[in-house]
């Protein structure tokens, strides 16, 4: 079939699966919910997905005849092509840093490379997460039509969602333009393939849309307060043991220590190293 008559001047590329079509002779609707019991056409199946001398069961107009009545999925489809075009563009600039600016960098993992994964709309704007060889970062560019190129490189904001509240911190590309970003890892030491990175961006963003999450996210600073007051009593026990230790070693000889992590290490769980 060449196209549709009236349908977008036979572009059948713009006719999305879901399409309602509708014959011009009759008006007789096809549903692809529906099907055609006259033809044995199940239900499912797509106008576009029919016998090339499948026929109106009304009158026996062509294909040809139908013209688009509805389509729910055509905003989908235009959305889906916009989204993917800003994740690729979002790719290609990182891509380039990597290349030029951070691939002898040493902080960097090499079996990573840059990847948008699992970018959506959310209230109008692309969100999802960037790998790179040096981070992930939770990334929400600005909608279609939104200009975003007076953001200021390193303004801060909170940004709500179900899951809590997350610090973003602007920046703007010459590429991308403005965009906001929260750190999730960085560096990537600890990821060993990018399929591993893969399914951890992939779990982050089911999570920051779990209502469930809130309670935890928001107890952050409360628990982050506990761990700094227990910090500072270890510190003070440590302090005191060492003056006590260096007046015994004044008489007996120094024990040889274990390679553990301080007090401080195991009470912060790794806070203690973060900026």
């Amino acid at each position: 079939m060449s196209g549709f008559e009236g349908s977008f001047l036979g572009a059948n590329d713009r006719i999305s699966l879901r399409a309602i079509m509708e014959c011009k002779i009759c008006w007789t609707p096809y549903d692809p919910k529906e099907g055609d019991d006259t033809r044995q056409v199940p239900p499912g199946t797509p106008f576009l997905a029919l016998p090339e001398d499948w026929k109106c069961p009304n009158c026996d107009a062509p294909k040809e005849q139908f013209l688009v009545s509805e389509d729910p999925g055509s905003d989908a489809v235009r959305d889906a092509e916009a989204l993917a075009e800003r994740t690729r563009a979002l790719e290609a600039d990182f891509t380039e840093i990597w290349h030029g600016k951070m691939r002898d960098v040493p902080m960097v993992n090499k079996v990573l490379h840059v990847q948008a994964v699992a970018f959506q709309l959310h209230e109008g704007r692309p969100l999802g997460i960037l790998i790179s060889p040096w981070f992930m970062n939770l990334v929400q560019l600005a909608a279609e039509g939104e200009d975003w190129s007076d953001l200021i490189p390193g303004a801060k904001e909170v940004i709500s969602f179900p899951s809590g509240d997350y610090e973003f911190i602007h920046n703007t590309r010459e590429t991308v333009g403005g965009y906001k970003a929260c750190s999730l890892f960085s560096p990537m030491g600890e990821f060993r393939s990018q399929a591993q990175a893969v399914d951890v961006a992939e779990a982050v963003m089911v999570a920051l849309f779990n209502d469930e999450n809130r309670a935890e996210t928001d107890r952050s600073a409360d628990i982050r307060a506990a761990r700094e007051a227990e910090i500072e009593a270890a510190d003070a026990a440590e302090a005191a043991e060492a003056e006590a230790g260096a007046e015994d070693s004044q008489t007996t000889a120094p024990e040889a220590l274990p390679e553990a992590p301080t007090r401080r290490q195991v009470i912060s769980a790794g806070l203690a190293n973060e900026a």
